[in-house]
């Protein structure tokens, strides 16, 4: 069994969704954890409700270098240190690029990958100090395969990607792993909002016919946080039900 007692961990964009599964999961193995969260203070206050305290959020523009600095250093602060950081922590504009302005490619990518370049920049620097650490990034299956309306996202996710094997190798020499995991369709606010027929169409590219939770995706984070993954860097996860084999 995975055991991550004592670990001290950042997840960026945990009070909903994802971030929020792998919040409650790392608790559940014993994490103490700081989480980000943009604007919803209710959601973040119970994501902490349900952690058994074992969470506490900060509200950060996660793609605000400004930002990053600061919500960093209050984990720092509250954690003692830092073992494990997961960028999590994006957003969709979607748009046909004939309607897309720029703005809305913009946010996307300073979200999604800004966001990952600041908090692991910030990482590095402590983690190499004690010569130990897990840096985990959230990028998307859509990263991959690209999808009609999603230029800006896919670009930002594939950048994670890209980003993810560079500063692996980067870092190697310090004992600190850098992994990526690219979620497929997972059950969110987000796929709530398709229409049935969308959802038909989606169901018939993934192999295993159903959405995923968040929790699967919750279960491969704590796996690569953990000394079950310590041999194992610079590798993009896939957990999709099959749709990118």
């Amino acid at each position: 069994m995975i055991n991550l007692e004592g670990k001290r961990a950042l997840v960026t964009g945990g009070s909903r969704g994802i971030g929020k599964a792998i919040v409650l999961k790392l608790c559940a193995l014993g994490c103490n954890v700081v989480f980000t969260y943009a604007s919803n203070e209710e959601a973040a206050l119970l994501t902490e409700n349900e952690s058994g305290n074992k969470a506490k959020g900060i509200k950060a523009d996660a793609g605000s270098f400004e930002d990053a600095k600061t919500s960093f250093d209050f984990a720092i602060s509250h954690l003692g240190g830092l073992d494990i950081l997961v960028n999590n922590a994006g957003i969709t504009r979607d748009n046909l690029i004939m309607r897309m302005n720029e703005e809305e490619f913009d946010s996307v990518i300073t979200a999604n990958l800004k966001s990952v370049f600041n908090y692991s920049k910030l990482a590095v620097s402590p983690m190499m100090s004690q010569r130990k650490g897990s840096i985990i990034n959230i990028t998307s299956v859509v990263g991959i395969t690209g999808n009609a309306g999603q230029s800006n996202y896919a670009a930002s996710k594939a950048g994670v990607a890209g980003f993810t094997k560079s500063l692996a190798k980067e870092v190697a020499s310090r004992n600190i792993t850098v992994n990526a995991i690219a979620p497929g369709f997972i059950s969110t606010d987000m796929t709530g909002k398709l229409k049935e027929n969308q959802k038909e169409v989606l169901m018939s590219l993934i192999p295993l016919k159903k959405f995923g939770e968040p929790e699967y995706i919750a279960d491969a984070v704590a796996f690569l946080a953990s000394d079950s993954a310590k041999y194992i860097t610079g590798q993009i996860l896939s957990v999709d039900g099959g749709m990118t084999m």
